[in-house]
This record gives C-alpha cells, sequence and structure tokens, in this order.
C-alpha cells in the first residue's frame, strides 16, 4: 500500500500563499501523447499526419522549441509532471519500475487542498491500480508492492489505465497484420474477440466492465469523453478545475478506426494505422478547446500539451519521426527527450508566440504552482523544475542550471548552450553545442576539455543529490 501522506500541517507549509493580489485562479488542463515525436505533428513541419487543432493550438498560443520529457521513456516522465522533481529522487528509474511515493507532495494534492476539482483521465503508469485481480503489466492479487494509484494521491475523479492499451477497442485484442510492415487492424463485427489484459478504473476496486459501450472505437475519445464530463461537472458547480488527460496514442498497439485509416491512401497499415491513431487525438483535443470555450471558461485555463518521449523503432523502420533529432524513444540524445510542446492560455499568453528557453516537464509543477498562488515546497526538498511565469511573460530568456537526465546508463546535462552526454554512465563523456548543432553530429568534448570537466562536476553534484533524495533524505524533515 502507499505510504502515509503529508500531514495537514506539512502540506500548508508547502502552500503558502505568495504575497501581493491575486489573479483569479486558472483552471489548469495538462494533455500529453504517448511516444508521439517531435516531428509527428503540423506545428512541427510534419507535411503527412494531418493535426489541425494542435496546429490551431500552436497559432493560438506558445510553442516551445526546446522542451524536454523528463525522461526517453513513460513512467519517469509521467512522475516528473506532477511532482516538479526528477524521477531518479524517488525510485521511477524506467518504464514499470517502482512507483509514486505516499510522501512525494503531488499537484494534485497542492490544487485540491485551495478548492480545485482533481481529475485524471488516460494512461497513469506511476504504479498499480489493484491488489485484486490480474491487471495490465504489473497488477496481480495480492500485489501490494507497487499499488499507487491515483485516489491515493489527491484525485477526486477518474478513468485511468495502468498502462498501455490499443487505442481503437482498448479492451480487445487487435486484428495482428502479418507482415513485415507491422501493425494492426480493428477487430471486424463478426471476430472474436480476447480481452486485451488492461482495465479501465474509476477508483479503488471499481474497473469499468470490459464489455461497457463506454471502451469501444478510439480510445481518445474514450479518454475525452470523461475528462469532458468531469471539467462540465466542476464548471457547474463553480469549482476550479485540474484535469490531467494522458492520451494512450500512438503508443502501440498502435490502432486507428477505418475512417481515420482512410484518411492516408497509399500508406502500409502501419503507417494509416499511426498516422490515422494521431489524427484520431487531434480530434479530440479539437474537442477539448471548443467545450472550454462552450463553456466559458476558455479565457483563463491553461491547456498544457507535450508528449512523454521521442518516437518508437528504428528511424526508417517505424513512421513515427524525431524531425532532424538524433536519438528516439530510450535514447537520450534529442530526439528521445525534446518533444513537441504548447501552452495556451488567453489570459496571460499571446497567439502564434515561440520560445527557445529550455525548459521541460518537470517545470509544469513549480509554474502551476505559482500560477495559482503557491510557493514551491521549500529548499530542503530538492526541486528540479524552474517557474516558468517569467519566461510566458517575456522576462527569462536564460535558464540559470542546467537540466538533468538519467535512463539506464545514459546521463545527460542541458545547458542553455552545451549538451553533456554520457552513454555508460559516466565513463566517457560526448560534448555538444545545441544552439549551433541541435542534430548532435559533431562532438565538441576534445575541443572543449574545460566545458566538459564543469559540466561533469554539476552533473555528479546533482546526482548525488538524486542519490541523497532517493535514499529518502527528503523524508526524514
Amino acid at each position: 500500500m502507499c505510504a502515509v501522506k503529508l500531514s495537514l500541517a506539512s502540506i500548508c507549509f508547502f502552500t503558502s500563499l505568495i504575497s501581493g493580489l491575486a489573479i483569479e485562479k486558472p483552471n489548469v488542463v495538462f494533455l500529453m501523447s504517448d511516444d508521439l515525436g517531435w516531428g509527428d505533428v503540423g506545428f512541427n513541419g510534419n507535411e503527412i499526419i494531418q493535426t489541425p487543432h494542435l496546429d490551431e493550438m500552436a497559432s493560438a498560443g506558445l510553442k516551445f522549441q526546446r522542451f524536454y520529457s523528463a525522461a526517453p521513456v513513460c513512467s519517469p516522465t509521467r512522475g516528473s509532471v506532477v511532482t516538479g522533481r526528477h524521477p531518479f529522487r524517488y525510485g521511477i528509474y524506467f518504464a514499470n519500475v517502482g512507483h509514486m511515493k505516499g510522501e512525494e507532495f503531488t499537484l494534485y494534492e497542492a490544487l485540491k487542498s485551495k478548492g480545485y476539482a482533481t481529475g485524471h483521465f488516460g494512461k497513469w503508469h506511476l504504479g498499480t491500480l489493484t491488489t485484486e485481480i490480474a491487471d495490465a503489466n504489473r497488477g496481480k492479487p495480492g500485489n501490494t508492492r507497487d499499488y499507487s494509484a491515483p485516489w491515493h494521491h489527491g484525485v477526486d475523479t477518474c478513468l485511468v489505465t495502468e498502462s498501455k492499451v490499443p487505442t481503437w477497442d482498448p479492451m480487445l485484442v487487435p486484428k495482428s497484420i502479418k507482415s513485415r510492415k507491422n501493425g494492426w487492424l480493428p477487430l471486424e463485427k463478426k471476430q472474436v474477440a480476447d480481452f486485451y489484459g488492461t482495465h479501465y478504473w474509476k477508483g479503488e476496486n471499481q474497473p469499468v466492465p470490459i464489455d461497457s459501450s463506454d471502451l469501444r472505437g478510439d480510445d481518445s475519445m474514450v479518454i475525452m469523453n470523461a475528462a469532458l464530463d468531469f471539467i462540465t461537472g466542476a464548471v457547474k458547480s463553480g469549482q476550479p478545475f485540474f484535469s490531467v488527460i494522458w492520451f494512450h496514442a500512438p503508443h502501440l498497439p498502435v490502432v486507428a478506426g477505418p475512417e481515420y485509416r482512410a484518411r492516408y491512401p497509399g500508406t502500409t497499415d502501419y503507417e494509416a494505422n499511426y498516422y490515422g491513431c494521431i489524427t484520431a487525438m487531434d480530434e479530440q483535443v479539437g474537442r477539448l478547446r471548443e467545450a472550454l470555450r462552450a463553456l466559458g471558461v476558455a479565457e483563463n485555463t491553461m491547456v498544457w500539451f507535450c508528449s512523454d518521449n521521442g518516437p518508437e523503432g528504428q528511424k526508417g523502420k517505424a513512421p513515427g519521426t524525431a524531425g532532424s533529432f538524433r536519438g528516439r524513444k530510450r535514447d537520450l540524445y534529442e530526439g528521445g527527450i525534446r518533444v513537441p510542446a504548447l501552452l495556451e492560455w488567453p489570459a496571460r499568453v499571446k497567439g502564434g508566440s515561440a520560445t527557445d528557453f529550455p525548459c521541460g516537464t518537470i517545470d509544469y509543477f513549480p509554474t502551476v504552482m505559482a500560477a495559482v498562488g503557491f510557493e514551491v515546497p521549500d529548499p530542503d526538498r530538492p526541486m528540479d523544475g524552474i517557474n516558468l511565469l517569467p519566461v510566458i511573460d517575456g522576462d527569462l530568456e536564460e535558464r540559470s542550471f542546467p537540466m538533468g537526465f538519467q535512463s539506464a546508463k545514459q546521463l545527460a546535462w542541458v545547458g542553455q548552450r552545451y549538451k553533456l552526454y554520457s552513454k555508460n554512465g559516466g565513463k566517457d563523456f560526448e560534448l555538444y553545442d545545441l544552439l549551433n548543432d541541435p542534430a548532435e553530429s559533431k562532438d565538441l568534448a576534445k575541443d572543449h576539455p574545460d566545458v566538459v570537466k564543469r559540466m561533469t562536476g554539476e552533473l555528479e553534484r546533482w546526482r548525488a543529490s538524486c542519490r541523497s533524495s532517493d535514499a529518502g533524505e527528503d523524508y526524514k524533515n
């Protein structure tokens, strides 16, 4: 089971009001796609995949040119979103490893304590969701080690899965395509279907029946249906809301419905599924934006969009693209962690703007805390993210300290200009000038030993801090 939560006194300590007049509390929506590459959207130059609603969102808001997922895989990035801390600080080292610890202070808890309605919809992947039945990757009867669900961390309303599901008819094993091109197809009407093995959950011991009509068709629509019900209810009750919407698209097994596949004639099955699945997800982003306008709350709602990591599969063999960047999912080269990202917030963000400021998912927590009138947790608990409001307002152009990354044996230390990278746990280092060589084509380590020495020292001090956090030092106060 989850560890005991922070005391009320601790929460009050973490959430003291910022001095000065506070503007009306914004609503907050986090949108995240799964394995979407930097180049898989129109607003980053893709001319094949149709993403008109995301493109409109980019035109109406702020586009982040250097936005990083905290990790090149799923679970660690997701942990960073709701804590503002690197996942190695609390044991989520990789996908399907560890869980969100009860001692961590989450954004759900922070906003709930200030009167927000809190909801989470779609993928969770920060722990198992049951100890009663077999479910998804790690759920099984009697397994309490990694049982850590949204309802343990301040989420009022949810419709969630532990991990991946097919992106069309999510409860059913899709029809396999036996070819070197890979991919899946939707089941035919008379075809016998097997249960995929991953449930949707509404709460503790509340799995949604797998034959529910609410779980048929496009999975992104299933997720958005629940999210919009939650948002509508919050608005009608006069509550500000915090809604996390984590799509499964376009993670494998990627399946697009017939109408979406038909939009991509002349492509392979895998490509049609991948492209169509993204277009279907994009439609749901459009539904959300339209609903916010119809409810009269679009003006002061922060809508964030990003991906959890780079695209799956080998370059040239899988349809996802990281654009011109080196690497893909599981890599700490740019293609594995530089992801598409947007913020739409009409009350504060000028439409059609863009920033090259290096930032990422670790910055969500402190930014939202500042936007709603909270101070971030006290300095005794290390915070890796920073408040991006000065960036949004155009008052900050350079990050004061680099961002750290760890994944398996890979290490990276990303500054305003230079990036330090190691593929072997720090035995050897590469150095890249991201301002002049974002494709990481030329290793400058031998040309700038002084930069390597300085950045290596910074990286090791940060890693030591992460090890201390992981050992539980942050929880002793």
